[in-house]
């Protein structure tokens, strides 16, 4: 008959192999399977649990522990069997032998209340660590978040930077094509003079006067019509830049317009995250909140029944 150690204080491995009775220091026997021996023998753990045995009649104290009750409850019978063999010989052997068999049968059943309330602990133990285990996933979730967010914020900063740096670029390409156009108008003006004196000085003469004013009238002709090529190039090249423009503009746009989606998924996915905590706290808040069968005690119907003569 072995005994089981208190609540939160397992026996280490390095003294797993050493005799659990005080001054016994005799090394436990190897065994493959079973549960793990603390004494060397049975006259070990009867001396043991001899030592540390209650009264008969007196009943295991109220305590919020179950195992340390349970303990005490295996003590109880442990005891009444010894009791009931001690007795075999004054006493009427099928009476004893009834007696030592409840005996037996309530420290059966102890044990097996010990084993399920040790199972219990570790299920809650483990399931503790799976809610921390899930915080902290959801936690780090939540930074990833956060850190998205910062990370579509710069970057639509740094949209906007290159939509003003283009509009610049835009304004400053539009006026250069200006300052172009004018000076070629003014080229023009400037050679339209010059055929318009041409003119004037062939009048003076007679001979030329007709072909110089038909030179005159040709060189207009051509002025003008370079006058307005360079004002349809002007045209359509300022077209052109509008359109690119536009272009940049929309695409701009568009890349901003992801970006803010992008930083509302994120947000919603924290607020996901932040609710499924709760929800994980409080699952564990309403699991971990009742202790023992509801009032914090336990059945003494085996220490009772066992100590009836």
């Amino acid at each position: 008959m072995t005994g089981n150690p208190p609540a939160g204080q397992q026996p280490r491995a390095s003294a797993a192999a050493v005799c659990k009775r005080p001054g016994c220091g005799n090394i436990l026997p190897a065994q493959d399977r079973g549960r793990t021996r603390q004494f060397c023998g049975d006259e070990c753990a009867r001396r043991y649990h001899n030592d540390a045995r209650v009264p008969a009649g007196q009943a295991p104290a109220d305590s919020p522990d179950p195992l340390a009750a349970l303990d005490t409850v295996i003590r109880q019978a442990a005891v009444l069997a010894r009791a009931a063999l001690d007795q075999a010989a004054s006493l009427d052997p099928a009476r004893v032998r009834a007696q030592v068999a409840e005996a037996e049968a309530a420290r059966r059943r102890a044990e097996a209340a010990a084993v399920t309330a040790e199972a219990r602990a570790g299920e809650a133990a483990a399931e503790t660590q799976a809610l921390a285990e899930a915080l902290d996933t959801a936690r780090d979730d939540a930074r990833a978040a956060r850190a998205d967010a910062a990370t579509a914020r710069q970057q639509a900063q740094a949209a906007a930077a290159a939509l003003e740096q283009a509009r610049r670029d835009a304004a400053a390409q539009i006026t250069a094509a200006q300052a172009e156009a004018a000076g070629q108008v003014s080229a023009a003006q400037a050679e339209t003079a010059r055929y318009a004196r041409e003119r004037d000085d062939a009048a003076g003469a007679a001979r030329r006067a007709d072909a110089e004013i038909t030179r005159a009238r040709q060189a207009e002709t051509d002025a003008r019509a370079e006058t307005d090529r360079a004002r349809a190039d002007a045209a359509r090249e300022r077209d052109t830049l509008r359109e690119q423009h536009q272009a940049q503009l929309e695409a701009v746009a568009a890349l901003t317009a992801a970006e803010r989606a992008r930083a509302e998924r994120a947000e919603q996915l924290l607020e996901a995250e932040r609710a499924d905590r709760r929800h994980l706290t409080t699952a564990l808040t309403t699991t971990s909140s009742p202790a023992g069968n509801g009032n914090g005690k336990l059945p003494r119907a085996a220490g009772s029944k066992a100590g009836q003569p």
